[in-house]
């Protein structure tokens, strides 16, 4: 019997394209002598699509992109339900959702209540990782090095803005880095030299956030490792984007393709054991499970700062994820993504030993 393969993509989110780029690398990599494939479909507006089991060749991405049959979300997801995740046999779930409404835990809370195994981090650490405010402050209290940083909500922001700015600039400086708290691919991310663009950053981080993070420039290079694995994680050689530019927007990684890798990175082996170990500590504390990037700074004087976790990487086949672990230990793409999907057998499996009864 093929175990059946819930592939969900799109969503109600900035990063809504970014996803259907993962789908369709995924879904043409997918061994469908193991796995019927029932690729489903969350528009930007958060409604549920689907035209049942994959059976067709992609040509391109817009073949993705599926026309909804129901004018609420509520009607789209309860359609999905039964008629696709009522199906009988062994069944799992890939969200390939990054960012809002589906990084977050969202959609791992939904899966966790239909009782459906599914691949990737769970409700807690998905919801923990993609707050960077949140997460910076449990790395920080387990002593996880990290850039000086500020957190602070839309309403401080109104309410206190003379003396918010007079703490940036006395205690972290310029240059600086806007972030919003909950998104990634560095959508609404700026670089700061002075209050001028302070103030405009902060503004512009308002607009995809109500809670934003600044962060100190390090000056260094920007070092990432891919993580795998549930309660003993594994940790690829450490991998480096050949920068030349000062801040990697989103144009720069996905649009203007010219991004360089260096895998694995030319830097020391105590360095490179160092990133190593502090990415699989952070992996544990913020209780991840599947996958993760985990990516530092090295300034200068060789000094490594964790920078974020992202609980669902860049994942077609040319993202710096997939091609550590191809560099790593040899694994495939296609390799990759059925290992991830026993991890996800495993995590659940060992969940049903749970009691819910006294």
């Amino acid at each position: 019997m093929k175990t059946l393969l819930y592939i969900l993509y799109g969503g109600k989110s900035v990063e809504h394209e970014i996803s259907l780029k993962t789908a369709y690398t995924v879904i043409q990599s997918i061994d469908l002598n193991k796995f019927e494939v029932y690729p489903i479909y969350i528009t930007q507006e958060g409604k549920w699509c689907s035209n049942g089991k994959h059976s067709t060749t992609l040509t391109d991405i817009s073949d993705l992109i599926i026309q909804p049959s129901y004018g609420q979300a509520s009607a789209s997801l309860g359609s999905i339900m039964t008629q696709l995740f009522s199906l009988e046999g062994k069944k799992v779930a890939l969200p390939l959702l990054h960012g809002s409404n589906g990084e977050d835990g969202t959609i791992q809370g939904l899966l966790e209540l239909l009782d459906i195994p599914y691949v990737g981090n769970g409700v807690l650490s998905s919801a923990v990782a993609i707050d960077k405010a949140v997460s910076k402050e449990l790395l920080s209290h387990a002593g996880i090095s990290q850039a000086e940083y500020r957190t602070f909500t839309y309403v401080q922001w109104i309410n206190d803005l003379k003396n918010l700015i007079a703490s940036i600039e006395n205690n972290i400086g310029y240059p600086c880095y806007v972030k919003p708290s909950s998104l990634g691919s560095s959508i609404g991310i700026s670089r700061c030299m002075n209050e001028a663009e302070l103030r405009e950053a902060v503004n512009t981080a308002f607009r995809y956030d109500r809670k934003i993070v600044v962060e100190k420039e390090v000056v260094g290079r920007e070092i990432q490792v891919a993580v795998r694995g549930n309660d003993h994680p594994q940790v690829s050689v450490p991998g480096e984007f050949i920068q030349d530019k000062a801040f990697f927007d989103f144009n720069a990684k996905y649009v203007d393709g010219k991004l360089i890798m260096s895998i694995p990175a030319e830097i020391p082996t105590a360095l490179t054991l160092e990133i190593q170990d502090t990415a699989k500590r952070a992996y544990q504390i913020l209780n991840c499970a599947g996958l993760a990037r985990v990516d530092f700074f090295v300034d200068q004087e060789g000094r490594v700062y964790l920078n974020e976790i992202n609980t669902l990487p860049g994942f077609t086949k040319f993202s710096m994820y997939p091609v550590m672990w191809e560099r790593t230990d040899g694994t495939t793409y296609s390799e990759l993504i059925e290992k991830l999907i026993d991890y996800a057998f495993t995590r659940h499996a060992d969940k049903q030993s749970i009691s819910y009864t006294r």
